[in-house]
């Protein structure tokens, strides 16, 4: 049979995989998974681009991580106006079918957390939200040991003759990026001095913006629908997510405004 469009995207199999619980079923429900599964789509991608991203740093192919990090910036801006479509649901339309989800919640994305993990933001914590033996448990453990896009970063650094201080290169990776007060003194002179250097910082520090800009309309989303309850996965709903909202990706890029 000879492929088509349909045969080469998997069409028909993707088409069934929208299964609603709810009796009827409620109307809203469909789109509520639709959103989810295109969420899930973006964020395999997102990770197939990081780790492409992070390749070409230690290759120290710098215009090709640029290109990239502005297809990542590209995704992230469609992430958050998905959440403009999730809006368009009230709050009881979303009531009319939430306890269909059990325990079911984007709380529990194993995705979500690998692009966390994979960006530099490392909590080995979130790993016991799956259960021990699990392929998604098993995912976000070899993220847990890989180095961070940070990483490569610095290493591209390092490759264009800079100077990095003890201890930068060969950092604990299962440990979430902190704020390194020699490395800020770093960046502030290749701010000045390296060109090319100064424009990838810039675009993580777009990457991390773009990234805390998803998580606060995640949030108002949240609120706006289901208020101050509890979320389905067990999470404390909107109060755990407005937590999320002071998180840096990158700290040192922040640190250094300043000083500029």
């Amino acid at each position: 049979m000879a492929l088509t469009y349909a045969s080469y995207l998997k069409l028909d199999e993707i088409l069934a995989l929208q299964e609603p619980r709810s009796d009827g079923p409620e109307h809203d429900e469909l789109l509520f998974i639709v959103i989810h599964q295109v969420y899930e789509l973006w964020f395999k991608q997102i990770l197939h681009e990081v780790d492409f991203l992070a390749a070409a740093l230690r290759k120290g192919e710098g215009a090709r991580a640029h290109h990239t990090l502005k297809r990542v910036l590209t995704i992230l801006k469609v992430l958050v106006h998905q959440v403009d479509i999730l809006e368009t649901m009230t709050p009881l339309e979303f009531l009319s079918f939430r306890d269909r989800l059990e325990s079911g919640s984007g709380f529990q994305s194993f995705q979500f957390r690998e692009t966390e993990f994979a960006l530099g933001y490392k909590h080995a914590e979130a790993l016991s939200r799956y259960p021990e033996g699990s392929a998604h448990r098993a995912r976000l453990a070899r993220r847990l040991e890989a180095p961070t896009l940070w990483d490569a970063f610095l290493h591209w650094l390092a490759q264009r003759g800079h100077a990095l201080p003890a201890g930068t290169l060969d950092r604990d990776v299962t440990q979430a990026v902190t704020p390194h007060a020699a490395l800020q003194d770093l960046l502030v002179r290749l701010y000045r001095s390296d060109t090319e250097a100064r424009a990838v910082c810039e675009r993580l520090v777009d990457l991390d913006e773009g990234l805390l800009e998803w998580r606060y309309r995640h949030v108002r989303m949240v609120e706006r629908t289901i208020g101050a309850r509890t979320g389905t996965g067990g999470s404390s709903g909107a109060a755990y997510l407005r937590g999320t909202l002071d998180q840096r990706l990158f700290p040192d890029l922040w640190e250094i405004r300043t000083r500029l």
